[in-house]
């Protein structure tokens, strides 16, 4: 989320990179929270001062051998009121935590004005021109013909499954290696990721609350668990709690692993095949970098990412817009998103199989920090 003190020290120039967003609405609701957070604090810090002068008054009193009942009287007063406080600081802290959450991050400046796919800006990546036939070209379910088997999928899981059979396997698992060599020998390491993680980790790496409907939840999970919708939730973790040695910086990975998405509200939307199945690969590039290299960081990765995808066949492109669905994203690309740098170290991620271009520069995950900053 982004950093109060920018908030409080720059409320008019946040507030005008958020209409970019057309979301500066959400500001003036989250300015409330914390004034009415802050007095709150004051006053329980108050009170519980004047609960410990009380406590030593009832001692004093019990020391010298007078009747304590006036100031075990006074103390039970300011306990009730500090109880009534404290509830209160905690529905306000609740409250203000969901709507600085809310809030997406400020728009980098070379981001396109605009809301609509229509205004965003492409930026090619390759400069292949599509091919032409002098036939009549066929998708990849009819190409496959029984190696991709949707209605048996859908018969056992529903729609939007698949069973991969034969040489399909085989082209996956090729296609998963090539670009782990390629991706290995940039100096990325692999890792083969948790696909099962907790809330804390969705929230720290910014896909909830807003992305919630979108991930599969395991009802009788305790404490609560979610299937990941891409690796970059449990790279982001990798290094949860930990202290990065700035010198260690930038830490590169490749993650592997199976990813889970609801795609909820894309009915009617590519159902043909396995372009938007519930179910998928993907190797993800993922970062640990200095925030103030951050930006540096994200164009080394969009450099990688045609590289290691260059036995895609067909040109590839970014777009870059501040109005993009993703609450977290800043300039780059349809799902490009950023989280807070400040005091933190910064990460970047990318896609480098399955054909997606999604790039992304955000913090470490929850709680993680770096030295020597």
């Amino acid at each position: 989320m982004l950093d109060i003190r920018l908030i409080r020290s720059e409320t008019e120039r946040v507030r005008a990179a958020l209409a970019r967003r057309q979301a500066d609405g959400l500001l003036d609701e989250v300015l409330a929270l914390d004034e009415r957070r802050r007095a709150l604090q004051t006053q329980v810090d108050e009170l519980r001062a004047e609960r410990n002068m009380a406590a030593q008054a009832i001692g004093e009193a019990k020391r010298a051998g007078r009747d304590a009942a006036a100031e075990m009287a006074a103390a039970a007063e300011l306990r009730d009121r500090l109880a009534e406080l404290e509830t209160q600081l905690r529905e306000v802290d609740a409250a203000f935590e969901s709507a600085m959450l809310a809030l997406p991050n400020l728009p980098d400046p070379s981001a396109a004005d605009g809301m609509l796919e229509e205004d965003a800006q492409l930026h090619a990546m390759s400069d292949r021109p599509q091919p032409e036939f002098e036939w009549e070209p066929r998708d990849h379910l009819d190409l496959a013909g029984a190696l991709i088997d949707v209605e048996r999928g859908a018969r056992l899981s529903g729609s939007r499954f698949a069973y991969l059979l034969g040489d399909i396997v085989r082209l996956h698992v090729a296609t998963v290696q090539y670009a782990l060599d390629k991706l290995v020998g940039k100096g990325f390491t692999p890792v083969m990721t948790p696909v099962l993680v907790r809330e804390e980790a969705l929230v720290g790496s910014g896909f909830f609350p807003e992305a919630r409907e979108q991930v599969y939840a395991v009802a009788n999970a305790d404490p609560g668990l979610f299937l990941i919708g891409t690796s970059e939730v449990s790279l982001a973790g990798l290094h949860m709690g930990e202290i990065l040695p700035e010198e260690d910086l930038p830490l590169r990975y490749c993650g592997l692993s199976s990813c889970f998405r609801r795609e909820a509200g894309t009915a009617g939307k590519d159902t043909r095949g396995i372009f938007r199945t519930h179910q998928f690969d993907k190797v993800e590039m993922f970062s640990f970098c200095h925030p103030e290299r951050s930006w540096e960081e994200h164009e080394h990765l969009l450099a990688i990412e045609p590289w290691a995808t260059s036995a895609h066949p067909r040109p590839r492109s970014t777009t870059s817009r501040p109005g993009c669905r993703d609450r977290a994203a800043t300039a780059s690309s349809p799902r490009a998103r950023t989280r807070p740098t400040s005091r933190r170290a910064g990460s970047t991620c990318a896609t480098a199989a399955r054909g997606a271009c999604a790039t992304c520069t955000r913090s470490t995950a929850p709680r993680s920090r770096r030295r020597g900053h």
